[in-house]
C-alpha cells in the first residue's frame, strides 16, 4: 500500500501544475474562478492523500524506535 500512496503523492505533484487553465475565465457556481476551485479540490485530494499516507506509510519502526528511547532515558 506504501507504493500506491508513494504514486499518488507523484500524481498530486504533477497535476498541481494546472496550466492548462491559466486562461480560462469561466466561473463554476457563478463566483468563483475555475482555478480557484481547481486548487480547492486539489487541497482536498492531498488531504485525503496525506491521511492515507499516514495510516500506511507511517513509519511505524522509527515510531517505536523513538518510543523505546524515551523510555530508556534517551541519547544523553
Amino acid at each position: 500500500m506504501k507504493k500506491v500512496v508513494y504514486g499518488l503523492i507523484f500524481l498530486l505533484a504533477v497535476i498541481h501544475q494546472d496550466v492548462w487553465w491559466w486562461d480560462d475565465n469561466s466561473l463554476v457556481f457563478g463566483f468563483m474562478p475555475l482555478g480557484l476551485f481547481y486548487h480547492a479540490l486539489f487541497s482536498c485530494m492531498a488531504a485525503g492523500v496525506w491521511a492515507m499516507a499516514v495510516k500506511w506509510a507511517w513509519p511505524s519502526d522509527i515510531e517505536r524506535w523513538a518510543e523505546s528511547a524515551d523510555e530508556q532515558g534517551g541519547d544523553q
